[in-house]
């Protein structure tokens, strides 16, 4: 199955979005207290990236040797997972480890792509006033 995931963070909280041949699942969820208002927004993103993955895997959207378009909205995150950069945020490099396990473990097919902020559709869930737990 292929999927096209959407994902977005900053200090407080964090979105993604998953679409699906006929589904699209959208969820946000606020950081717990030892990261609200400490992590980065980037950090975030990784965060939400790895949740959202977990997520997708948990409730059975994502399985085994899918195909996933993950779309980033941020340079330095695309940069950083796609060439493999050296990076010096022990934080990010942590959530990093475990994205790729989730990848290898379940043997996904995954492929980045790098999108402006205002075609990300998780801005808006971000964004909202409250948190979206929508599947359908």
């Amino acid at each position: 199955m292929h999927h096209v995931f959407y994902l977005d963070g900053n200090t407080r909280k964090v979105s993604w979005i998953i679409h699906t041949e006929n589904s699209i699942s959208e969820q946000s969820r606020e950081h717990v207290e030892i990261y609200k208002d400490r992590i980065s927004n980037i950090q975030s993103k990784y965060i939400a990236l790895h949740i959202g993955l977990f997520w997708g895997i948990g409730v059975f959207i994502i399985k085994n040797q899918d195909h996933i378009k993950i779309k980033l909205d941020d340079k330095e995150m695309f940069d950083q997972i796609t060439n493999k950069l050296s990076i010096n945020d022990e934080f990010i490099n942590k959530k990093i480890k475990f994205i790729n396990q989730l990848i290898t473990q379940r043997k996904l097919k995954v492929e980045f792509e790098l999108i402006q902020q205002k075609n990300n559709p998780a801005k808006k869930i971000l964004d909202a006033k409250e948190l979206k737990t929508k599947n359908g």
